[in-house]
């Protein structure tokens, strides 16, 4: 054998131990790179049936109307699938059985907002506050309709400062103090 045969060889051997190792890494490590218990098969959740899931809450809704928990979960599905007329109807219904639900308020209101019916959603997120003072979500999408969709820095500093107060530490309040800072460095452009 020659010098060029063997360092192939070497060569091949270092690499297969490489990516044998790589591998038995990655396969030791859950669906979502952390790592699994010692012994515990790893196992995929199954896909959830939403059209199944949506047909059921149907049918629990056409037998009882009056079923709020239902209109309400039926609206989070077709929220979650970006139906928003679907969505809103829902969250009507809901709302018509107990119309003082900050929730369910702001999750129309994130609805209306994605038509393009900001005058809806600032109604919706304002009726949420009123309902809950302390609904920091509403204040915060409150402020995402007055900055990104309004331009009206005013208020949106006005909502997001509201936030702060009642929510300086949790979710959300990192991006809010940096929106605040951005909004101090860049005046309103005036309106046409």
């Amino acid at each position: 054998m020659n010098k060029e045969t063997i360092l192939v060889g070497i060569v091949t051997l270092v690499a297969g131990l490489v990516i044998g190792l790589l591998i038995g890494q990655k396969t030791s490590t859950g669906p979502v790179g952390k790592p699994s218990a010692a012994g515990a098969p790893v196992q995929q959740m199954p896909a959830v049936n939403m059209q199944q899931k949506l047909n059921e809450l149907k049918s629990i809704v056409a037998s009882d109307p009056n079923n709020r928990q239902a209109w309400v979960a039926l609206g989070n599905e077709y929220f979650d699938a970006n139906q928003f007329m679907s969505a809103i109807e829902a969250y009507d219904k809901a709302l018509e059985l107990n119309g003082n639900d900050a929730n369910v308020l702001t999750d129309q209101g994130v609805m209306f907002r994605r038509l393009g019916w900001f005058d809806r959603a600032i109604a919706n997120f304002e009726k949420a506050i009123e309902v809950d003072p302390s609904h920091s979500t509403s204040l915060f999408n409150l402020g995402i309709v007055y900055r990104h969709d309004l331009q009206d820095f005013a208020k949106a500093k006005e909502a997001w400062t509201r936030f702060l107060e009642i929510n300086p530490t949790g979710p959300g309040s990192d991006r809010i103090r940096q929106e605040l800072e951005f909004l101090k460095t860049h005046p309103e452009l005036p309106k046409q």
